[in-house]
């Protein structure tokens, strides 16, 4: 199966649709993204705007997913920012926090499944309990 995302004006990703792998196939048997799209805008419409991801994540850093972005300078999928604060690692797509989340919980913490989690407010990584 293949993967298409649709994309709004801003490149916001609206939804994710599936399609038979035949119909990205090209006039000589190989797959093309460019035929998937014209076969999705065949069925959703011309004006749409699709791009192909992947579902194991095998281009396009991440599967395309409701809210993330197509980025088309790092030709990647981005996550919706989860903070303000938080700036994104143009290597690995991935939002990071403006200090590292601390690594110190013991093993029985862990187990009893405290987190840290971040506090937006105080720029801190705050312990919590469940």
């Amino acid at each position: 199966m293949a993967h298409f995302a649709e994309l709004d004006n801003n490149n916001v990703v609206l939804q994710v649709v599936v399609i038979d792998n035949n119909d990205i196939l090209d006039e000589n048997g190989n797959e093309s993204e460019s035929t998937g799209i014209e076969f999705c805008k065949s069925l959703w419409g011309q004006d749409k705007n699709f791009k192909q991801t992947s579902y194991n994540n095998n281009f396009r850093k991440f599967y395309a997913g409701i809210g993330y972005t197509y980025n088309s300078d790092l030709d990647a999928f981005i996550p919706p920012q989860p903070y303000p604060s938080w700036t994104l690692n143009t290597e690995t797509c991935i939002w990071e926090a403006p200090t590292p989340v601390p690594t110190d919980l013991t093993e029985e913490e862990y187990d009893a499944g405290t987190r840290y989690v971040w506090n937006e407010d105080n720029q801190t990584w705050n312990k919590v309990a469940r």
